[in-house]
Formats: structure tokens, sequence, C-alpha cells
């Protein structure tokens, strides 16, 4: 070893000996004070929430890790924190399961809201907060020279995501939902498949999917707690894998569907289904095939409160009357779930006339109206030929003499 490196090693050793209490990574000129709101920090993860307090203001107004606990069950050691003497300061850390958030009294309160959509579109949103605190217990007597210690904490979770990601394999994407401004989704996925029972993955030919073929679509929701269900609130397609592509065309929004879209399943399970018949994009018409792509608005909604954000068909809800702006304030922000492409072959001619000899999937709207106008005009021409050749061929009646019958001399 060097000399500069001993010398290092040394001041290492003096840095880490000052800044030691009890055994903790303490600075007593940094911590010799009673905690603040910066003592604490909040991590509102996808499965788990996770609270960070810093330990030594803790040490040096008198308590140790076991005197706090979450939401006063101090006699609950499952609800108490542990020590990571690992970093500096050293922290004391909370973990809180959300499948198990009320076990040491945890508040979960789900707020529904009207608020628009990433579009523009408004429509009901819902908002999960989870709320608590960390406390010191009192003491069993009449006065303390000891502060009590209360770390409140509270995580929102909005419920509605539009997850995107155009990078795909087989026709189907799976999104990771990132743990930041706290997204109570893991894993949402979106995948197609060629049969109603949802066993076979859709599989694309090299040609591409022949037109009017019926696509079968899944969103799911994975490392999700039980008490909630996933609501499909806006599905739609577009010629490219940008969701905010201005051209797109709706499979379903609120009351509208498209005629050839069916709803299987929505906000009954963890699980949507719908299906559809492919189409080709006039702007592709150009090219041998065309590239559909799929995109749904997600929401989260509770087992029971599902059927309260289900769209009222039949009777329009005045929505400008219910509108406020505090309800557009608690609106979610907003991710895409995409899947793609779902390339379909255009009809070229020469075709073929199917087996049965049906020309209604063989011709466009153009050219059944076309032969229909020429079979019109064909049997009106006849009509008219046969008219007018009856009345040519009619007998016709014999000249008629003068009336007296008696011969005119004058026409010697």
């Amino acid at each position: 070893m060097t000399r500069m490196g001993f010398i290092f090693l040394l001041l290492s050793n003096a840095a880490s000996v000052s800044t030691q209490f009890n055994g903790y990574n303490c600075d007593t000129n940094y911590h010799s004070r009673f905690p603040g709101e910066r003592d604490i920090s909040v991590y509102c993860g996808v499965q788990t929430i996770t609270l960070k307090i810093n330990f030594c203001p803790v040490l040096f107004s008198g308590y140790t890790d076991a005197d706090l606990a979450l939401n006063g069950h101090h006699s609950e050691a499952q609800c108490r924190g542990f020590i990571n003497n690992n970093t500096f300061p050293t922290a004391l850390l909370f973990s809180i399961s959300l499948s198990t958030l009320e076990a040491c009294g945890n508040s979960l309160v789900v707020s529904t809201a009207y608020g628009p959509t990433a579009y523009g579109n408004m429509s009901l949103v819902q908002i999960g907060n989870i709320s608590g605190y960390i406390d010191t217990p009192d003491p069993p007597t009449i006065i303390s020279y000891l502060p009590g210690l209360l770390y409140k904490f509270s995580c929102s979770y909005p419920l509605e995501y539009l997850v995107n990601n155009s990078q795909l394999a087989s026709s189907s994407a799976a999104v990771s939902v990132k743990d930041s401004n706290g997204t109570f989704v893991s894993t949402l996925s979106m995948i197609l498949y060629n049969d109603s029972a949802y066993n076979q993955p859709l599989s694309i030919p090299m040609a591409g999917l022949a037109l009017k073929t019926r696509v079968f679509a899944a969103v799911k929701a994975t490392n999700l707690d039980k008490r909630w269900n996933i609501l499909m609130d806006y599905c739609y397609t577009t010629p490219s894998g940008n969701p905010n592509d201005e051209l797109r065309y709706d499979l379903f929004f609120g009351c509208y569907k498209d005629p050839q879209t069916t709803v299987l399943e929505n906000g009954k399970s963890q699980m949507g289904r719908f299906s559809f018949e492919v189409f080709r994009f006039v702007k592709h018409r150009h090219q041998k095939m065309s590239t559909v792509f799929l995109h749904c608005v997600t929401k989260l909604c509770r087992a029971d409160d599902c059927i309260m954000l289900m769209p009222i068909c039949g009777r329009r809800r005045k929505r400008d009357e219910e509108e406020t702006p505090d309800s557009m304030a608690a609106a979610s922000g907003n991710a895409i779930l995409s899947a793609g492409p779902i390339i379909t072959r255009s009809v070229s001619f020469p075709f073929h006339l199917p087996a049965s000899g049906d020309l209604s999937h063989s011709m466009n709207p153009v050219t059944s109206a076309l032969i229909s106008g020429v079979v019109i005009l064909s049997v009106v021409s006849v009509c008219f030929f046969l008219l007018l050749l009856r009345f040519l061929l009619k007998p016709r009646p014999p000249a008629t003499t003068a009336a007296s019958g008696v011969w005119n001399p004058s026409f010697k």
C-alpha cells in the first residue's frame, strides 16, 4: 500500500468513527435535533408502499426503533419497522403490502369524479388514496419530557391507465409500469387470439389476414390485488404504432360500438375480452397489405364500484351539468395499452368467386351497385323493345268509302 493510500484509509476510518453514535451511522453535528418533515420519504410502489425514516433524530429524541409503529399498533410486531444501518444516516424502514394494507390500520379511500382522458373525453375516473401515520406511544404518566413523534404519509393511485408500447412480438404487448407517482398496476398486457376460447395466440400469415377475419383480444392485469377489476373504457385502432395518430377508427367508447365489434367481458374480473373483424385503412390502398394497431384505455375499479362506472346507454347523462373544476382536477394521469400490427391483405382484381357463388364477399359496394344498375337498365330496355314491337305488329282497319255509296259524275 502506498503512503497516500494509507493516509486516505486513516482519514476514512476517522470519519467513520466521528459519525457513529451508539453503533448507528449518525453525526451529532447534523442530527442532534427533533425530527422534521424532511426526515420521512414515501415510495408508492406497485405492490408495496415503503416508508423510510431518518432514524438519527429519533435516537436523539430519546426513542428506539421499537417505539415507532404504524397507526398506533405498537403491540404488533408486523406493524413495526426495521433498522437499515448500511446507509448514512441510519434509516428505519416500514413496508406496507397493498394486498394486506388494512392489517395495521392503514386507510383506503376511493373517490370518483368526472375528468378528461388523454384525448379530452369526459369520463368517470376513480382515484385510490392510501394513508396512515407512524407514531410513538404515549407514556403511562401524566406528564412527559419526551416529544411525541408523528409521521403522516399518503399515496394516491390514479385508476385509469393508457399504457403505450409499440415494441411487439406475435402481435401482443406486455408493459411493466414504473413505480413512480403511485401506480397501482405492475403489469398490463393485451394479447390477441385466433379463437373464441382464447387458447391460440393470433398467428398472422406472410400474406396477412383476410379481411373480415375475426380477432379476439384480451386485456389482462397481473400482480394486482383481488379487490380490483379491469374496465376497458375506450378501444380504438390506428394505421401506425403511434396511439396519438390523428387517423383512428373507434371500436367502442361509452355507448358507441362498431357494428362488427363484440364486447364479451368488461368490468367483471381482472380480464377484459372483446372481438372485432379486421379491416384495412383506405390510406393503404396502393399497398398489398394494411397494418392495424390496437389501443385501449383501461381503468381499474373496485369490484363493487365497476357497475357505477359502466355507461348507461339509452339514458344520456347531462355531463356538462355535473362537471366542476374540482372534479376535473381529480382526473388521473394516463398511460396506453397497445397491440399490433395486425396485417391484412387487400383484395386485388381479378378475383375468384367463392365456392358458394356468393358475390357479396368478393365485390366492393361500388362494383355491386354498378352491376345492379346494368341489370335494371337491361330489363327496362327489353320491356321497351317488346312494347314497341307489339305496337308495330298491331293490324290496321280497312279504308272507308263515301258515305252515300252513289257514284259522283264529277269524277268521269
